[in-house]
């Protein structure tokens, strides 16, 4: 049986380094009617900042741009992020994934954006195109909490 959609948001913002945090408490509030545990929401929180700190760093390099961001829930309670930017892009998506790569070692970037959202979610999906932007998926079912009495 397929996955019914149960509810969805979507906000676009400027690729400030502060909106980082605002898009991280946004996923937290709306991921929240699902009741997670804390690990869980502070998985989903991890993974979301660095999705989006990705889009600020690399995405937009020398300019600000729109980030978007879509969120929705499942009633089979899978969490899904979609983090869109039109940025410079990646060309190689495969390379970019791998640990401790990083086109900004200047800046002290550790390169393992991508490898915490894998460890943090269930499933991540990045398409890119350069000079066009990336879109990153990541999904994360959450589990039953027992009913209390």
């Amino acid at each position: 049986m397929k996955a019914v959609l149960e509810n969805e948001t979507k906000i676009v913002f400027p690729s400030y380094s502060a909106n980082e945090a605002y898009a991280r408490s946004v996923a937290a509030a709306f991921c929240a009617q699902m009741n997670p545990t804390f690990d869980e929401l502070s998985d989903i929180k991890c993974a979301i900042s660095e999705a989006v700190t990705n889009a600020i760093v690399h995405g937009y390099r020398e300019h600000i741009g729109d980030i978007q961001m879509i969120l929705k829930i499942y009633d089979d309670r899978v969490f899904r992020a979609e983090i869109k930017d039109k940025g410079c892009g990646i060309a190689n998506i495969e390379e970019a994934m791998r640990p401790l790569f990083t086109t900004d070692p200047e800046n002290e970037r550790s390169g393992m954006g991508f490898t915490i959202i894998e460890n943090f979610m269930d499933s991540l999906k990045v398409t890119s195109s350069p000079g066009r932007g990336t879109k990153v998926v990541m999904t994360k079912k959450l589990s039953l909490l027992p009913i209390r009495k």
